[in-house]
């Protein structure tokens, strides 16, 4: 007996309810003047962390570091390892906001009035080595320019200006995901039980009813298919100088302020990324095909079942496809291109049709895409497997050449 009740307490005090939490602030303040952010990192207790080591990236874009305890910068500045003194203890640096591609536009950017950027470049990611029996606790200030008014992140909120980062699929919780601060318009709406907000930049041309309306729309379908529920949304968007994109991150989007919500054929990137956000289905050993068929049949197909296409524009649709995709001979392979990805979504509406009628109607597609979903990657055979389990047979659509 006395054995058990030892075993019991041993089995509790490594639970994560008997952990030791430690709180992480970070605290951000950003510089339009300099086109960065300076951040620091404040440990309650440096004691709990035996280190962090960071990955740096690309020169020149994190500068200016100090600490409390030892750092030490390794692999030609590509990496920085911290190891906090005891007690509270804080590393600070200057982290390059202004980002811009080789076309000139930029995917990141403060300017005197406003900032778009990525919390991911805010903290560097960090293989983190703590003690047993500790949790940190994080959370994040942003200390905002003088007339600036707010700022929104996908994380919820705790205070002005606050946010409380917790992230179960990881270790080391930092800030993640399209963050936008500055002098903002914002609509907002409550979605199944996911908050979602429509915020830009005053004067950027945002078009934040429609983009709201038509989220509004497909919402039901889109949970239909993928059935999450987080807690937030955040979609935001700008124009002056900004890549003419659209990108999903951690509970948010981006999406440039002068593209269509749906094109005049028929695609649409907000529901392209919405889907990639939703699905989170990745590929490998050359499966890139299939991640972006899937992703490019349900931004339609969502459209279509919410009654956002006419019959006749889905025919138009469907003619497009296969003339874009009538010379592809092979799907797989490292980076799939546009007739790839055409002759991809041409072979899953034929597979997503085989289904149904084999099953009298009673799965579909959207059973393949569900289980698609449990794993953490997937290869072309493995979605030939699932789908034939889905479909109970051989699948005469799977034979294609095109898969070989």
């Amino acid at each position: 007996m006395r054995c058990q009740l030892l075993l019991l307490l041993s089995l509790m005090a490594c639970s994560p309810a008997w952990a030791k939490k430690v709180d992480l602030d970070y605290h951000v303040r950003l510089l339009p003047a300099n086109g960065q952010a300076e951040v620091r990192l404040t440990l309650a207790e440096g004691s709990s962390v035996r280190s962090l080591d960071f990955d740096l990236g690309k020169a020149g874009t994190y500068s200016g570091f100090q600490a409390d305890g030892q750092w030490q910068v390794a692999d030609k500045g590509e990496r920085g390892v911290w190891h906090p003194a005891p007690g509270k203890t804080s590393l600070s640096y200057r982290v390059q906001l202004d980002q811009k591609l080789r076309s000139g536009a930029y995917s990141s950017r403060i300017t005197p009035h406003w900032a778009l950027f990525l919390g991911d470049q805010l903290v560097p990611p960090a293989r983190l080595d703590q003690q047993d029996g500790t949790e940190l606790v994080a959370r994040l200030w942003f200390d905002l320019p003088e007339g600036w008014k707010s700022i929104e992140t996908s994380w919820p909120r705790i205070g002005k200006d606050k946010f409380r980062i917790d992230n179960v699929s990881r270790l080391f919780d930092r800030p993640t995901g399209w963050m936008l601060a500055g002098d903002l318009g914002s609509r907002r709406a409550r979605l199944g039980e996911t908050e979602v907000t429509v915020a830009a930049p005053v004067g950027q041309g945002m078009r934040r009813m429609d983009s709201l309306t038509l989220l509004t729309f497909v919402w039901p379908q889109l949970q239909a298919v993928f059935p999450r529920n987080p807690p937030k949304l955040l979609l935001v968007g700008a124009r002056d100088g900004m890549w003419r994109g659209a990108m999903a991150a951690q509970g948010s989007l981006y999406m440039h302020s002068a593209r269509p919500m749906i094109s005049e054929n028929g695609s649409s990137p907000l529901l392209r990324e919405l889907v990639q956000l939703f699905a989170q289905i990745h590929g490998r050993d050359g499966s890139d095909w299939l991640i972006e068929s899937l992703t490019d049949y349900y931004a339609s197909e969502l459209l279509r079942r919410a009654g956002g296409v006419s019959d006749d524009r889905y025919e138009a649709w469907q003619a497009r496809l296969s003339k874009q995709a009538a010379k592809v001979t092979q799907l797989k392979g490292e980076q799939a291109n546009p007739a790839q990805v055409a002759r991809g979504v041409l072979l899953l509406q034929a597979l997503d049709k085989e289904i149904r009628i084999h099953t009298q109607a009673k799965r579909s597609l959207d059973d393949v895409a569900r289980a698609l979903m449990r794993l953490r990657s997937v290869s072309t055979e493995e979605f030939v497997q699932i789908s034939e389990s889905v479909l109970g047979r051989r699948s005469e659509v799977l034979q294609s050449k095109v898969l070989r």
